[in-house]
């Protein structure tokens, strides 16, 4: 069976992602999958263990994660699945690795139900700033982003629908949960805060 060609298929992803992304993306931009997504897929799956090629399918995955956002905001994922089984193939992917690049992607669909540990880190990696001390630039990018697709909401809103979804989520892997959850509660506490400020 021939190999895949991953480094041809992320650069056709990059591409599109530099060339493609409306600038009302403040979140959702290229830096997001090339600067947060893929550097940490790589190391969640550097700690559990994942090498080869499952680390290389799941790398796609995150490179392809988000293209769909070169069409639409809305179900995105699906577009992003749409793309990757169309393209995919041409680099010599196998259809049982299109699939496994699929199945990651969807996971990362909110509510993110993964089905294994590849899903699992790409699904943490996508939320990998929850936990980090620039989640409030992050938060705040994104919170931009939407009131330029026309969805705005008042700070006292914006903090209550954060602080739900904080207190919601979970990490799902062993090392995502050790990097992370401290800095998910400092955060959620920091919400907390904004909160009470704004009521």
């Amino acid at each position: 069976m021939d190999t895949p060609r991953f480094e041809e298929a992320w650069a056709y992803a990059l591409h599109r992602l530099e060339n493609g992304l409306s600038p009302k993306l403040l979140y959702h931009s290229v830096s997001h999958t090339r600067d947060d997504v893929v550097p940490g897929v790589t190391r969640l799956a550097a700690m559990e263990g994942i090498d080869g090629t499952e680390l290389s399918l799941l790398i796609t995955a995150a490179w392809f994660h988000d293209l769909g956002f070169v069409k639409q905001p809305q179900y995105h994922e699906l577009i992003s699945v749409r793309i990757a089984t169309e393209v995919l193939p041409d680099y010599g992917f196998a259809h049982d690795q299109v699939e496994t690049v699929k199945w990651a992607i969807l996971a990362t669909a909110l509510p993110q139900k993964p089905q294994n540990l590849l899903e699992a880190i790409l699904t943490d990696a996508d939320l990998d700033v929850l936990g980090r001390e620039d989640y409030r630039m992050g938060n705040s990018n994104l919170r931009r982003e939407l009131a330029l697709y026309g969805t705005e909401y008042t700070d006292a809103e914006w903090y209550s629908r954060q602080l739900a979804f904080l207190e919601l989520h979970t990490y799902f892997t062993a090392s995502a949960r050790m990097l992370r959850e401290d800095g998910e509660k400092k955060n959620r506490q920091d919400l907390i805060t904004l909160l009470e400020k704004n009521l």
